[in-house]
């Protein structure tokens, strides 16, 4: 079965620690990113904002999911420092935080793309 590398730049990348020197407070954290991330809804949002910072209703439209879900999950990505919201007007322009996690649900998405 192939594998998939997340893509990221050697230089900034650190090296992948086994679990025994991480340490728990790390641990926990990347728990609570990963269960963040694990709903549907929310891996397309990440998606649509990997293209661009969004509004509600671009998400709402272009997920095609109701106003309210859409705003549900991404008070839970916020919570999780997944998505940050600027006002601009009346409305909010949610963008992802980090690149990073980006890659994370990428990688996903790819590799269940494979198990078809």
């Amino acid at each position: 079965m192939p594998s998939t590398a997340i893509a990221a730049d050697p230089v900034d990348a650190p090296e992948p620690q086994p679990s025994a020197t991480v340490s728990r407070p790390v641990l926990e954290r990347s728990g609570d990113l990963l269960r963040a991330l694990a709903a549907p809804v929310r891996i397309a949002i990440v998606l649509q904002l990997c293209q661009s910072a969004c509004c509600v209703h671009e998400l709402v439209d272009a997920l095609e999911v109701p106003q309210p879900l859409v705003s549900q999950h991404l008070r839970i990505l916020k919570a999780a420092g997944v998505v940050a919201g600027t006002r601009s007007g009346r409305e909010v322009i949610y963008r992802l935080v980090d690149h990073h996690l980006a890659d994370i649900v990428i990688a996903a998405v790819s590799h269940a793309g494979e198990q078809q």
